[in-house]
């Protein structure tokens, strides 16, 4: 109610600013648009010129909206804070239109764009959704093909400047029919981050060569990840008087517990096959599609999700919790864990969100030098055993802008303005630097990117390089993802507490997600809904080529880089 009350209070702040600047015989919205360009988007790859040209855009674009107040939802992260605080305002001011935009956590998006399909009630014009939904949006019928919305009914609201091609990630956002479901908001990668200025200690790098015969460097391979982990935990122990861990995670039973193996664990491992953005036939979540019906995710049915390269995953996941992460690791989920390194004492993190850079690089924190450049760096994850090259390797979030086609029209176009007003070139850049979660090309390759860079610890090294496209969202091959997600978090779970051995665990996840894709083609009309395969004996499938992979040595020898070497790597 406060909130509400705040925006109100906002709006009319703005209507009287306005009617003021209009009774003196301007225009309110043009007047506003530069007072904006001139104190918040001062930085943008577009020229002062060109940039009051897109704002004049919107501000013509809005005027049959004009009034409007639309509700908008997203998860709770910087970028979307910055949104919410400051870009509504900026909006409302120049379109006059009034947004309520609103953060809660992901797994309630993802109800609340449920609720709003199965109940035809609009409670949202528009949201911003992980395009990990994009094999339900593809399949369901139920949201806005933005590619057939921007040429037909929404051409006249559709920005001429918006550049889609401009859009680093948009391919995470297209289904297996070429066309464009969800518009990038913000992205960012889950890599390896670790101490640079602990792994440049002479002293530390000769105990580690002396006790492992390489060299400490960025880790190739998990055998190296695990070498390194065992290294600062077990030997090390202590940096300046402070206890140390090699090795940093999360495992609450939790939903984010479901996607931090969903993400990237699988993939990592090298369960699936090789094809970006995702694994084809068999994706990052085991599941096999023929075309694009998922046919099982058990190896019985051709699947990978209960094969050797997922278990090999799982366990590595908990013996690594178990022995080398501080001992609240087991109790934290994503958001608590999210800026933990930033504590000063933790050696390594096989992945970590980059979501929280901003986090990282405040001054006066114990992982930044006294000039403000970071005391760690991020590069490759490291592969699994089952890794090959031609596949993904590791997790990008990008959440996206997701309209749903039993919105009233005219208030889907009024949220499809705003929708594009933040990812507007005119405002992208600065968005950019206030979140770190880049989604255009244009701004990755700018010059104030070059200049931030040094601060930003391989943020914009990893973003300007190939490396951005082998580090991707689920795909299309999970039909209903709402529904299959929860699976995770409940199975794996019963691993980390003890309850179940992990391949009883990924055996019986890999049966209740075929027994839950084949309800799902039974209860409803998805396009390419599943088809079960008929069951055959694993070993039969572990012998084809592809994925699943039959069981291979899991602990090869270990393998690290320099860091400018690991960074060449992306290139």
């Amino acid at each position: 109610m406060i909130r509400y009350l705040i925006v109100g209070l906002l709006v009319a702040g703005w209507i009287s600013e306005t009617v003021a600047i209009e009774s003196n015989g301007h225009s309110g919205y043009e007047l506003a648009a530069k007072k904006w360009l001139k104190d918040e988007f001062t930085l943008s790859t577009l020229t002062s010129e060109q940039q009051m040209k897109e704002m004049r855009w919107f501000t013509s674009a809005a005027a049959p909206f004009r009034g409007m107040t639309i509700r908008v939802v997203s998860e709770r992260i910087d970028t979307h804070t910055y949104e919410s605080n400051v870009l509504t305002r900026a909006f409302s001011e120049i379109t006059g239109i009034n947004v309520v935009h609103e953060l809660t956590g992901e797994d309630d998006v993802v109800k609340k764009i449920q609720t709003q399909i199965q109940t035809g009630v609009n409670l949202y014009d528009a949201y911003i959704n992980d395009s990990d939904l994009i094999g339900y949006h593809y399949r369901s019928g139920e949201t806005v093909v933005l590619s057939d919305y921007m040429v037909q009914e929404g051409k006249d609201v559709t920005l001429p400047t918006l550049d889609i091609d401009d859009f680093i990630g948009i391919s995470f956002t297209e289904g297996p029919d070429g066309r464009l479901y969800q518009l990038p908001d913000q992205q960012f990668a889950n890599l390896y981050w670790y101490r640079h200025d602990w792994f440049s200690r002479p002293d530390l790098q000769a105990k580690f060569k002396q006790l492992y015969g390489y060299e400490l460097g960025v880790p190739r391979n998990w055998s190296a990840y695990e070498d390194i982990a065992e290294f600062f935990t077990v030997h090390i122990k202590e940096i300046d008087g402070e206890r140390v861990w090699g090795h940093m995670d999360y495992a609450k039973t939790d939903p984010s517990l479901g996607w931090r193996m969903s993400d990237a664990w699988l993939s990592m491992a090298g369960a699936g096959d090789k094809g970006l953005p995702n694994g084809y036939p068999v994706d990052e979540w085991g599941i096999r599609v023929i075309g694009c019906q998922p046919v099982g995710a058990s190896v019985k049915r051709g699947g990978a999700l209960d094969g050797p390269a997922a278990v090999y995953a799982v366990t590595k996941f908990t013996e690594w919790l178990d022995k080398y992460a501080p001992p609240e690791a087991k109790n934290l989920n994503f958001t608590e864990a999210g800026t933990w390194v930033a504590k000063g004492n933790i050696a390594q993190q096989i992945f970590w969100y980059t979501g929280f850079t901003t986090s990282l690089t405040k001054p006066g924190l114990s992982v930044v030098n006294d000039d403000g450049t970071p005391k760690w760096r991020m590069a490759p994850s490291p592969q699994g055993a089952y890794w090959e090259p031609g596949m993904k390797l590791g997790y990008q979030d990008a959440g996206s802008w997701t309209l749903l086609k039993n919105t009233p029209a005219k208030r889907r176009d009024a949220a499809w303005l705003y929708a594009q007003f933040v990812v507007s070139k005119t405002v992208s850049l600065k968005k950019t630097l206030v979140g770190l979660t880049p989604i255009r090309a244009s701004d990755i390759e700018s010059s104030v990117m070059t200049e931030r860079a040094p601060y930003l610890g391989g943020l914009v090294e990893f973003y300007r390089s190939k490396g951005r496209n082998v580090w991707t969202p689920t795909g299309t091959n999970v039909p209903d993802y709402a529904r299959l997600s929860n699976y995770w978090w409940q199975f794996v779970s019963l691993a980390v507490e003890g309850k179940k051995t992990v391949e009883a665990a990924m055996h019986e996840m890999a049966e209740a997600i075929d027994d839950e894709m084949k309800q799902i083609a039974e209860d409803s009309d998805l396009l390419c809904k599943p088809i079960l395969n008929e069951v055959e004996p694993e070993d039969v499938w572990l012998k084809r080529e592809g994925a699943p992979k039959a069981k291979r040595d899991e602990q090869p020898k270990g393998q690290t880089s320099s860091y400018e070497e690991a960074i060449r790597a992306w290139q």
